[in-house]
Protein backbone atom coordinates (compact mmCIF):
# COMPACT_ATOMS: atom_id res chain seq x y z
CA UNK A 1 0.00 0.00 0.00
CA UNK A 2 1.44 3.25 -1.17
CA UNK A 3 2.13 5.54 1.76
CA UNK A 4 -0.46 8.59 0.98
CA UNK A 5 -3.45 5.88 0.05
CA UNK A 6 -7.01 6.02 1.41
CA UNK A 7 -8.87 4.04 3.23
CA UNK A 8 -11.92 3.71 5.42
CA UNK A 9 -12.02 3.76 9.15
CA UNK A 10 -14.86 3.82 11.77
CA UNK A 11 -15.82 6.41 13.61
CA UNK A 12 -18.09 7.43 16.72
CA UNK A 13 -20.62 10.22 16.33
CA UNK A 14 -22.66 11.72 18.91
CA UNK A 15 -25.87 12.44 17.30
CA UNK A 16 -26.63 15.40 19.85
CA UNK A 17 -23.15 17.28 19.49
CA UNK A 18 -21.35 16.01 16.57
CA UNK A 19 -18.39 14.53 18.63
CA UNK A 20 -15.90 12.17 16.44
CA UNK A 21 -14.71 9.45 18.97
CA UNK A 22 -12.16 6.43 17.66
CA UNK A 23 -13.90 3.96 20.33
CA UNK A 24 -17.75 3.58 21.51
CA UNK A 25 -18.86 5.43 24.72
CA UNK A 26 -22.23 5.17 26.71
CA UNK A 27 -22.51 8.30 27.23
CA UNK A 28 -20.73 11.49 25.07
CA UNK A 29 -17.77 12.61 26.85
CA UNK A 30 -18.94 16.38 25.50
CA UNK A 31 -22.20 16.78 25.42
CA UNK A 32 -23.64 14.23 28.24
CA UNK A 33 -26.02 12.47 26.30
CA UNK A 34 -26.49 8.89 26.62
CA UNK A 35 -26.51 6.31 23.92
CA UNK A 36 -25.84 8.83 21.10
CA UNK A 37 -22.97 7.72 19.58
CA UNK A 38 -23.24 5.73 15.82
CA UNK A 39 -20.94 4.65 14.02
CA UNK A 40 -20.05 5.42 10.78
CA UNK A 41 -17.40 4.86 8.08
CA UNK A 42 -14.94 7.65 6.77
CA UNK A 43 -12.09 8.30 4.52
CA UNK A 44 -9.20 8.06 6.29
CA UNK A 45 -5.05 8.20 5.37
CA UNK A 46 -3.42 5.20 5.42
CA UNK A 47 0.22 7.26 6.63
CA UNK A 48 1.74 10.34 5.36
CA UNK A 49 1.41 13.86 5.77
CA UNK A 50 -1.79 15.35 4.01
CA UNK A 51 -0.70 18.02 1.58
CA UNK A 52 -1.66 21.53 2.84
CA UNK A 53 -4.14 24.06 1.86
CA UNK A 54 -2.60 27.51 0.16
CA UNK A 55 -2.28 29.90 2.22
CA UNK A 56 -5.33 32.42 2.89
CA UNK A 57 -4.54 36.13 1.05
CA UNK A 58 -3.76 38.46 3.53
CA UNK A 59 -6.66 41.57 3.35
CA UNK A 60 -5.95 44.99 5.26
CA UNK A 61 -9.17 46.07 7.38
CA UNK A 62 -9.14 49.59 5.70
CA UNK A 63 -8.70 48.44 1.97
CA UNK A 64 -11.84 45.85 2.77
CA UNK A 65 -14.95 47.16 1.72
CA UNK A 66 -18.19 47.21 4.31
CA UNK A 67 -20.91 45.03 3.20
CA UNK A 68 -23.21 46.89 5.39
CA UNK A 69 -24.06 49.03 2.49
CA UNK A 70 -24.90 46.32 0.17
CA UNK A 71 -27.69 45.07 2.28
CA UNK A 72 -30.63 43.64 -0.38
CA UNK A 73 -33.90 44.31 1.64
CA UNK A 74 -36.30 41.36 0.71
CA UNK A 75 -39.38 44.15 0.55
CA UNK A 76 -40.85 42.85 3.97
CA UNK A 77 -40.83 45.23 6.38
CA UNK A 78 -41.37 42.74 9.16
CA UNK A 79 -38.64 40.47 7.26
CA UNK A 80 -36.07 42.91 6.96
CA UNK A 81 -36.66 44.58 10.39
CA UNK A 82 -35.31 40.96 12.16
CA UNK A 83 -32.94 40.80 9.75
CA UNK A 84 -30.97 44.33 10.63
CA UNK A 85 -32.65 45.90 7.16
CA UNK A 86 -31.99 43.07 4.53
CA UNK A 87 -29.91 40.55 3.52
CA UNK A 88 -26.27 40.46 3.95
CA UNK A 89 -23.78 39.22 0.75
CA UNK A 90 -22.73 36.19 1.77
CA UNK A 91 -24.56 35.45 4.58
CA UNK A 92 -25.98 32.07 5.31
CA UNK A 93 -29.12 32.04 7.49
CA UNK A 94 -31.04 29.74 9.01
CA UNK A 95 -35.06 29.21 9.65
CA UNK A 96 -36.37 26.64 12.05
CA UNK A 97 -39.86 26.21 13.08
CA UNK A 98 -42.55 23.40 13.77
CA UNK A 99 -43.71 21.72 11.27
CA UNK A 100 -46.87 23.36 9.06
CA UNK A 101 -45.96 27.26 10.91
CA UNK A 102 -45.28 28.67 7.84
CA UNK A 103 -41.81 28.69 6.65
CA UNK A 104 -41.53 27.81 3.15
CA UNK A 105 -44.70 30.05 2.28
CA UNK A 106 -42.68 32.90 3.87
CA UNK A 107 -39.38 32.54 2.25
CA UNK A 108 -41.45 31.75 -0.67
CA UNK A 109 -42.99 35.19 -0.66
CA UNK A 110 -39.57 36.99 0.01
CA UNK A 111 -38.19 35.01 -3.33
CA UNK A 112 -41.43 36.11 -4.98
CA UNK A 113 -40.64 40.23 -3.62
CA UNK A 114 -37.46 39.85 -4.53
CA UNK A 115 -38.00 38.42 -8.28
CA UNK A 116 -40.31 41.43 -8.59
CA UNK A 117 -37.52 43.90 -8.24
CA UNK A 118 -35.35 41.68 -11.10
CA UNK A 119 -33.33 39.63 -8.90
CA UNK A 120 -33.22 35.53 -10.18
CA UNK A 121 -33.82 33.27 -7.04
CA UNK A 122 -32.81 29.43 -6.95
CA UNK A 123 -35.44 27.63 -4.82
CA UNK A 124 -33.36 23.97 -4.11
CA UNK A 125 -36.58 21.63 -3.75
CA UNK A 126 -35.78 18.92 -1.93
CA UNK A 127 -38.45 18.30 0.20
CA UNK A 128 -41.20 18.81 -2.57
CA UNK A 129 -41.85 18.40 -6.08
CA UNK A 130 -41.69 21.97 -8.05
CA UNK A 131 -45.44 21.08 -8.51
CA UNK A 132 -46.58 21.45 -4.94
CA UNK A 133 -44.36 24.79 -5.02
CA UNK A 134 -46.44 25.73 -7.64
CA UNK A 135 -49.47 25.46 -5.91
CA UNK A 136 -48.06 27.44 -3.33
CA UNK A 137 -47.55 30.13 -5.21
CA UNK A 138 -50.49 30.54 -6.97
CA UNK A 139 -52.53 30.66 -3.46
CA UNK A 140 -50.15 33.93 -3.17
CA UNK A 141 -51.52 35.31 -6.60
CA UNK A 142 -47.89 35.93 -8.04
CA UNK A 143 -46.48 34.49 -10.82
CA UNK A 144 -42.82 35.16 -12.30
CA UNK A 145 -40.03 33.40 -13.96
CA UNK A 146 -37.36 34.76 -12.02
CA UNK A 147 -37.84 32.13 -9.30
CA UNK A 148 -36.65 28.92 -10.76
CA UNK A 149 -36.95 25.88 -8.94
CA UNK A 150 -34.68 22.89 -8.91
CA UNK A 151 -35.62 19.16 -7.51
CA UNK A 152 -32.47 18.51 -6.34
CA UNK A 153 -31.25 16.77 -2.79
CA UNK A 154 -27.56 16.58 -3.54
CA UNK A 155 -25.67 19.50 -2.50
CA UNK A 156 -22.86 19.37 -4.58
CA UNK A 157 -25.02 19.00 -8.15
CA UNK A 158 -27.25 21.85 -7.08
CA UNK A 159 -24.20 24.32 -6.02
CA UNK A 160 -22.89 23.32 -10.00
CA UNK A 161 -26.41 24.63 -10.83
CA UNK A 162 -26.14 27.75 -8.84
CA UNK A 163 -22.52 28.49 -10.49
CA UNK A 164 -24.40 28.36 -13.80
CA UNK A 165 -27.40 30.52 -13.13
CA UNK A 166 -25.63 32.86 -10.65
CA UNK A 167 -28.71 33.50 -8.46
CA UNK A 168 -29.05 36.54 -6.37
CA UNK A 169 -30.65 34.74 -3.06
CA UNK A 170 -30.69 30.78 -2.94
CA UNK A 171 -33.23 28.82 -0.78
CA UNK A 172 -32.90 24.94 0.47
CA UNK A 173 -35.84 23.56 1.63
CA UNK A 174 -34.53 21.85 3.61
CA UNK A 175 -31.53 21.50 5.15
CA UNK A 176 -32.17 17.89 6.76
CA UNK A 177 -33.49 16.32 3.22
CA UNK A 178 -30.28 17.16 1.78
CA UNK A 179 -26.99 15.42 1.30
CA UNK A 180 -23.40 14.75 -0.19
CA UNK A 181 -22.59 12.44 -2.77
CA UNK A 182 -19.52 11.38 -1.73
CA UNK A 183 -20.95 10.27 2.34
CA UNK A 184 -22.41 7.07 3.45
CA UNK A 185 -24.57 8.83 5.81
CA UNK A 186 -28.46 9.04 5.77
CA UNK A 187 -29.90 12.72 5.06
CA UNK A 188 -30.15 14.45 8.29
CA UNK A 189 -27.19 12.49 9.90
CA UNK A 190 -25.18 14.85 11.68
CA UNK A 191 -22.24 14.40 9.27
CA UNK A 192 -24.43 15.32 6.58
CA UNK A 193 -25.53 18.57 8.66
CA UNK A 194 -22.16 19.36 9.33
CA UNK A 195 -21.03 18.84 5.80
CA UNK A 196 -23.45 19.85 3.83
CA UNK A 197 -23.82 23.21 5.74
CA UNK A 198 -20.61 23.83 5.68
CA UNK A 199 -20.58 23.32 1.38
CA UNK A 200 -23.48 25.83 1.39
CA UNK A 201 -21.45 28.42 3.57
CA UNK A 202 -18.21 28.48 1.75
CA UNK A 203 -20.08 28.85 -1.36
CA UNK A 204 -21.94 31.61 -0.27
CA UNK A 205 -18.60 33.34 1.03
CA UNK A 206 -16.93 32.89 -2.01
CA UNK A 207 -19.58 34.25 -4.00
CA UNK A 208 -21.33 36.49 -1.87
CA UNK A 209 -24.79 34.98 -2.60
CA UNK A 210 -27.04 35.03 0.42
CA UNK A 211 -28.31 31.65 1.13
CA UNK A 212 -31.57 30.30 3.35
CA UNK A 213 -31.47 27.23 4.64
CA UNK A 214 -34.76 25.41 6.22
CA UNK A 215 -34.55 23.12 9.32
CA UNK A 216 -36.72 20.95 11.32
CA UNK A 217 -37.39 21.30 14.55
CA UNK A 218 -36.96 18.49 17.65
CA UNK A 219 -40.18 18.02 20.14
CA UNK A 220 -38.05 20.62 22.27
CA UNK A 221 -38.98 23.33 19.96
CA UNK A 222 -35.21 23.00 18.73
CA UNK A 223 -33.65 23.04 15.16
CA UNK A 224 -33.11 19.24 14.94
CA UNK A 225 -29.11 18.31 14.23
CA UNK A 226 -26.14 19.17 16.19
CA UNK A 227 -25.88 22.47 17.78
CA UNK A 228 -22.48 23.17 15.40
CA UNK A 229 -25.08 23.76 12.60
CA UNK A 230 -26.36 26.70 14.29
CA UNK A 231 -22.58 27.95 14.91
CA UNK A 232 -21.88 27.74 11.63
CA UNK A 233 -24.48 29.67 9.90
CA UNK A 234 -24.58 33.70 10.11
CA UNK A 235 -28.10 33.83 11.33
CA UNK A 236 -30.56 31.83 13.27
CA UNK A 237 -34.11 32.63 13.04
CA UNK A 238 -37.24 30.97 14.65
CA UNK A 239 -41.08 31.36 13.11
CA UNK A 240 -42.93 31.05 16.51
CA UNK A 241 -46.58 30.69 16.82
CA UNK A 242 -49.73 28.50 17.41
CA UNK A 243 -50.82 26.56 14.41
CA UNK A 244 -54.75 27.51 14.84
CA UNK A 245 -53.82 30.83 15.48
CA UNK A 246 -53.82 33.81 12.54
CA UNK A 247 -50.36 35.46 13.70
CA UNK A 248 -46.93 34.11 13.58
CA UNK A 249 -43.80 35.89 15.54
CA UNK A 250 -40.46 36.15 13.65
CA UNK A 251 -37.02 35.59 16.40
CA UNK A 252 -33.74 35.77 16.03
CA UNK A 253 -31.92 34.44 18.39
CA UNK A 254 -28.18 34.90 16.53
CA UNK A 255 -27.01 37.39 14.00
CA UNK A 256 -24.12 38.21 13.12
CA UNK A 257 -24.64 41.61 11.09
CA UNK A 258 -27.80 43.19 13.73
CA UNK A 259 -29.65 42.79 17.23
CA UNK A 260 -31.16 39.72 18.30
CA UNK A 261 -33.64 41.61 19.94
CA UNK A 262 -36.11 42.68 16.98
CA UNK A 263 -39.58 40.62 16.51
CA UNK A 264 -41.24 40.49 13.17
CA UNK A 265 -45.15 39.76 13.31
CA UNK A 266 -47.28 38.45 10.73
CA UNK A 267 -50.85 37.34 10.01
CA UNK A 268 -51.59 33.95 8.62
CA UNK A 269 -54.33 34.84 5.46
CA UNK A 270 -55.41 33.17 2.08
CA UNK A 271 -53.06 35.09 0.51
CA UNK A 272 -49.98 34.35 2.83
CA UNK A 273 -48.26 36.15 5.52
CA UNK A 274 -49.19 39.75 5.70
CA UNK A 275 -46.57 42.26 7.91
CA UNK A 276 -48.40 43.74 10.85
CA UNK A 277 -47.05 46.96 11.63
CA UNK A 278 -48.69 47.82 14.43
CA UNK A 279 -49.02 44.25 16.42
CA UNK A 280 -50.13 45.89 19.70
CA UNK A 281 -53.86 46.93 18.62
CA UNK A 282 -53.78 42.86 17.58
CA UNK A 283 -52.91 41.93 20.38
CA UNK A 284 -55.47 43.84 22.45
CA UNK A 285 -57.84 43.46 20.31
CA UNK A 286 -59.94 41.01 21.91
CA UNK A 287 -59.43 41.65 25.70
CA UNK A 288 -62.55 41.79 28.09
CA UNK A 289 -61.97 44.61 30.42
CA UNK A 290 -63.34 44.55 34.52
CA UNK A 291 -62.15 41.20 34.66
CA UNK A 292 -60.09 40.05 37.27
CA UNK A 293 -57.01 38.25 36.26
CA UNK A 294 -55.83 40.54 33.14
CA UNK A 295 -53.24 43.06 33.05
CA UNK A 296 -51.46 44.73 30.18
CA UNK A 297 -47.77 44.96 30.44
CA UNK A 298 -45.53 46.90 27.55
CA UNK A 299 -42.72 44.48 26.55
CA UNK A 300 -39.67 46.39 24.24
CA UNK A 301 -38.35 43.98 21.56
CA UNK A 302 -35.32 45.63 20.24
CA UNK A 303 -36.30 49.24 19.46
CA UNK A 304 -40.26 48.65 19.16
CA UNK A 305 -42.59 48.81 22.72
CA UNK A 306 -45.55 46.23 22.55
CA UNK A 307 -48.50 46.21 24.38
CA UNK A 308 -49.41 42.69 25.53
CA UNK A 309 -52.59 41.35 27.85
CA UNK A 310 -51.53 39.46 30.86
CA UNK A 311 -54.16 36.73 31.93
CA UNK A 312 -53.83 34.79 35.61
CA UNK A 313 -55.94 32.11 36.90
CA UNK A 314 -55.65 31.29 40.69
CA UNK A 315 -58.13 28.35 41.78
CA UNK A 316 -57.81 25.61 45.28
CA UNK A 317 -54.94 22.91 44.52
CA UNK A 318 -56.60 20.07 43.59
CA UNK A 319 -53.97 17.65 44.46
CA UNK A 320 -51.17 17.73 47.43
CA UNK A 321 -49.07 19.89 45.85
CA UNK A 322 -49.97 23.51 43.67
CA UNK A 323 -49.36 23.50 40.20
CA UNK A 324 -47.27 26.52 38.57
CA UNK A 325 -48.31 26.26 34.50
CA UNK A 326 -47.11 29.28 32.35
CA UNK A 327 -47.77 29.49 28.54
CA UNK A 328 -45.75 32.09 27.01
CA UNK A 329 -43.67 32.75 30.21
CA UNK A 330 -40.91 31.44 31.95
CA UNK A 331 -41.77 28.91 34.62
CA UNK A 332 -39.10 29.52 36.78
CA UNK A 333 -39.43 33.14 36.92
CA UNK A 334 -43.29 32.61 37.60
CA UNK A 335 -42.54 30.39 40.68
CA UNK A 336 -39.90 33.44 41.68
CA UNK A 337 -42.67 36.23 41.58
CA UNK A 338 -45.28 33.82 43.35
CA UNK A 339 -42.78 33.16 46.42
CA UNK A 340 -41.92 36.82 46.33
CA UNK A 341 -45.93 37.74 46.52
CA UNK A 342 -46.35 35.19 48.90
CA UNK A 343 -43.10 36.58 51.43
CA UNK A 344 -43.89 40.32 50.97
CA UNK A 345 -47.19 40.79 49.70
CA UNK A 346 -49.17 38.86 52.21
CA UNK A 347 -50.98 36.94 49.11
CA UNK A 348 -52.32 33.33 49.70
CA UNK A 349 -50.76 31.17 47.01
CA UNK A 350 -49.81 27.99 48.75
CA UNK A 351 -52.96 26.26 48.41
CA UNK A 352 -53.48 27.56 45.23
CA UNK A 353 -52.64 26.48 41.30
CA UNK A 354 -51.47 29.37 39.43
CA UNK A 355 -52.24 29.52 35.60
CA UNK A 356 -50.40 32.43 33.46
CA UNK A 357 -51.20 33.19 29.72
CA UNK A 358 -49.60 35.64 27.40
CA UNK A 359 -52.11 36.24 24.87
CA UNK A 360 -51.57 36.05 21.02
CA UNK A 361 -49.00 33.40 21.51
CA UNK A 362 -46.21 35.13 22.00
CA UNK A 363 -43.35 34.75 24.48
CA UNK A 364 -42.28 37.38 27.06
CA UNK A 365 -38.48 37.09 28.02
CA UNK A 366 -38.08 40.29 29.72
CA UNK A 367 -37.95 41.40 33.58
CA UNK A 368 -39.66 44.64 32.56
CA UNK A 369 -43.54 42.23 32.73
CA UNK A 370 -42.97 41.06 35.96
CA UNK A 371 -44.84 43.73 37.92
CA UNK A 372 -47.39 42.98 35.69
CA UNK A 373 -47.83 39.66 35.95
CA UNK A 374 -47.69 39.53 39.85
CA UNK A 375 -50.99 41.82 39.97
CA UNK A 376 -53.07 40.04 37.61
CA UNK A 377 -51.85 37.36 40.03
CA UNK A 378 -52.72 39.32 42.89
CA UNK A 379 -55.71 40.26 41.10
CA UNK A 380 -57.02 36.87 40.26
CA UNK A 381 -56.55 35.51 43.72
CA UNK A 382 -58.69 38.82 45.77
CA UNK A 383 -60.82 38.58 42.59
CA UNK A 384 -60.81 42.47 42.13
CA UNK A 385 -60.00 43.56 38.80
CA UNK A 386 -57.65 45.80 37.64
CA UNK A 387 -57.78 48.98 35.99
CA UNK A 388 -58.40 48.44 32.19
CA UNK A 389 -56.96 52.06 31.58
CA UNK A 390 -53.21 51.52 33.19
CA UNK A 391 -50.32 49.73 31.75
CA UNK A 392 -48.40 47.76 34.27
CA UNK A 393 -43.75 47.97 34.22
CA UNK A 394 -41.29 47.07 36.35
CA UNK A 395 -38.72 44.65 37.29
CA UNK A 396 -39.26 42.21 40.91
CA UNK A 397 -36.53 41.74 42.77
CA UNK A 398 -36.45 39.01 45.73
CA UNK A 399 -36.89 41.34 48.34
CA UNK A 400 -40.00 42.60 46.72
CA UNK A 401 -38.53 46.11 45.48
CA UNK A 402 -39.81 47.20 42.17
CA UNK A 403 -36.52 47.87 39.85
CA UNK A 404 -36.17 50.52 36.96
CA UNK A 405 -36.40 49.41 33.40
CA UNK A 406 -34.82 50.94 30.42
CA UNK A 407 -36.43 52.50 27.16
CA UNK A 408 -39.02 53.58 29.40
CA UNK A 409 -40.30 56.73 27.47
CA UNK A 410 -41.06 55.03 24.43
CA UNK A 411 -42.83 51.99 26.15
CA UNK A 412 -45.59 55.32 28.01
CA UNK A 413 -46.11 56.97 24.21
CA UNK A 414 -46.95 53.93 22.99
CA UNK A 415 -49.16 53.46 25.74
CA UNK A 416 -50.69 56.46 25.32
CA UNK A 417 -51.26 56.54 21.29
CA UNK A 418 -53.09 53.19 22.31
CA UNK A 419 -55.79 55.68 24.65
CA UNK A 420 -54.10 54.08 28.09
CA UNK A 421 -54.52 56.96 30.73
CA UNK A 422 -52.31 55.59 34.08
CA UNK A 423 -48.75 53.86 34.04
CA UNK A 424 -47.88 51.76 36.88
CA UNK A 425 -44.18 52.36 37.23
CA UNK A 426 -40.91 52.13 39.51
CA UNK A 427 -40.41 54.84 41.93
CA UNK A 428 -37.21 54.91 40.72
CA UNK A 429 -37.91 56.09 37.37
CA UNK A 430 -36.75 59.23 35.93
CA UNK A 431 -37.95 60.87 32.49
CA UNK A 432 -36.32 63.17 30.84
CA UNK A 433 -38.89 64.77 28.89
CA UNK A 434 -42.68 65.76 30.15
CA UNK A 435 -45.43 63.48 29.16
CA UNK A 436 -49.12 64.80 29.56
CA UNK A 437 -51.97 63.09 28.92
CA UNK A 438 -51.31 60.11 31.17
CA UNK A 439 -50.97 59.48 34.75
CA UNK A 440 -47.65 57.92 36.38
CA UNK A 441 -48.36 56.16 39.50
CA UNK A 442 -44.90 55.27 41.45
CA UNK A 443 -44.26 52.13 43.58
CA UNK A 444 -41.40 51.26 45.50
CA UNK A 445 -42.36 47.54 46.15
CA UNK A 446 -45.06 44.74 45.26
CA UNK A 447 -46.33 45.61 48.85
CA UNK A 448 -47.46 48.86 47.88
CA UNK A 449 -48.73 48.14 44.28
CA UNK A 450 -50.90 45.01 45.73
CA UNK A 451 -52.68 47.13 48.45
CA UNK A 452 -53.86 49.91 45.96
CA UNK A 453 -56.06 47.00 44.39
CA UNK A 454 -58.68 47.88 46.23
CA UNK A 455 -58.26 51.40 45.34
CA UNK A 456 -58.56 50.41 41.79
CA UNK A 457 -61.57 48.09 42.18
CA UNK A 458 -62.91 51.67 43.14
CA UNK A 459 -62.14 53.35 40.22
CA UNK A 460 -63.41 50.23 37.93
CA UNK A 461 -66.81 50.15 39.61
CA UNK A 462 -67.69 53.95 39.27
CA UNK A 463 -66.28 53.54 34.90
CA UNK A 464 -68.60 49.58 34.97
CA UNK A 465 -71.67 50.70 36.76
CA UNK A 466 -73.38 53.92 36.44
CA UNK A 467 -73.94 56.14 39.15
CA UNK A 468 -76.91 57.26 40.87
CA UNK A 469 -77.91 60.96 40.77
CA UNK A 470 -77.48 62.93 43.72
Amino acid sequence: MSRGRQRRRAVWVCQECGLESPGYFGRCPSCGAWGTLVERMVEGSAGGARASPPRGALHPLSEISSAEQKRVPLGMPEFDRVLGGGLVPGSVVLLGGDPGIGKSTLLLQGALRLAQRGHLVLYLAAEESPEQIKLRADRLAVTTDRVVLVAETFVDRALETAGELHPAVIIVDSIQTVSLSHLDAAPGSVSQLRDSTAQFLQFAKRTGVPIFLIGHVTKEGLIAGPRVVEHMVDVVLYLEGERFHQHRVLRATKNRFGSTNEIGVFEMTDAGLVDVGNPSELFLAERVRHVPGSAVVVALEGTRPILIEVQALTSPAGYGTPRRVATGFDVTRLQLLVAVLMKHAGVRLGDQDVFVNVTGGIRLVEPAVDLGVALAIASSASGIPLDPDTVYIGELGLAGEVRGVHGLERRLQEAMRLGFSRAVLPASSRLTSQLRGIAIVPVRSVAEAVSALAVTAVRSRRHATPQPPE
